[in-house]
């Protein structure tokens, strides 16, 4: 027998407060604020053509093709229209906000931490055993087994597996300290000695360590970075007064 349940919003804030949520939601509405602030007295402002564009940008991430899909989302998730377009605001106001904070120290903080941005292509299976990694390592030097016949016994992740243990290319800053001194001191391609870390034992294959380019991807990064340590800077001192 079909039941019907009614939902309140007392019942949906309730849940939140039960999920822990409430400090990660109160940040972003803090965040929210700083950003409307500081975008006003920046004197940024918004062209409808500019904020059209952004909600069809959003319309398209979430896969909404028609009208029809549109409104089933916005029913789903509790949005109306001006929910919708608030949200395309937000997006847009703080787009333009970070470009008018840190446009031009982008490329300053590219050179002074060029280091960091360096990136490398890896292969890497890890292990509960340090032995057994050991006794893999000599089998790969010596061709005994293929770096490939290892991942795809060992790796637990499924993508990762069918992809050999292939990392993609991953950034200094994302390897853990241990790991990022060994890779980047590599001449590759080159196999690693097992490395031992708190999530466990690393074999990884260096493929090819890849200079930084300032390009359009890395240079929207480094904003979206610099903007991130702004809003966490000017949450800090903040004191916030719960009223419910």
């Amino acid at each position: 027998m079909s039941q019907t349940i009614t939902v309140t919003n007392d019942d949906i804030f309730q849940q939140v407060k039960l999920s822990y949520k409430i400090p990660e939601i109160i940040e972003q509405i803090v965040t929210r604020k700083i950003i409307s602030v500081a975008a006003e007295e920046a004197g940024i402002k918004i062209k409808d053509k500019a904020l059209q564009k952004t909600a069809d940008t959003l319309r398209l991430i979430n896969n909404l093709h028609t009208a029809e899909d549109t409104w089933k989302w916005l029913q789903k998730h509790g949005l109306s229209l001006d929910d919708f377009e608030e949200i395309a605001y937000t997006s847009l106001i703080s787009g333009k906000l970070a470009k008018h904070l840190f446009a031009d120290k982008v490329e300053p903080w590219f050179f002074e931490y060029q280091l960091d941005y360096v990136g490398v292509a890896m292969y890497e299976v890890v292990l509960d055993d340090e032995d057994l990694a050991i006794e893999l390592f000599y089998a790969i030097k010596e061709g005994e087994v293929s770096f490939y016949d290892v991942a795809h016994k060992y790796v637990q992740d499924t993508e990762l597996r069918r992809h050999g243990g292939y990392r993609g290319i991953v950034r200094r800053k994302d390897l853990k300290p241990e790991i990022s001194a060994a890779v980047f001191a590599a001449k590759p391609p080159q196999l690693l000695k097992p490395i031992v870390t708190s999530k466990g034992v690393h074999l990884i294959l260096v493929e090819e360590l890849i200079q930084p380019t300032l390009d359009e991807k890395l240079r929207t990064n480094i904003l979206a970075d610099l903007f991130s340590q702004w809003l966490k800077q000017q949450i800090e001192p903040i004191e916030i007064i719960q009223s419910f």
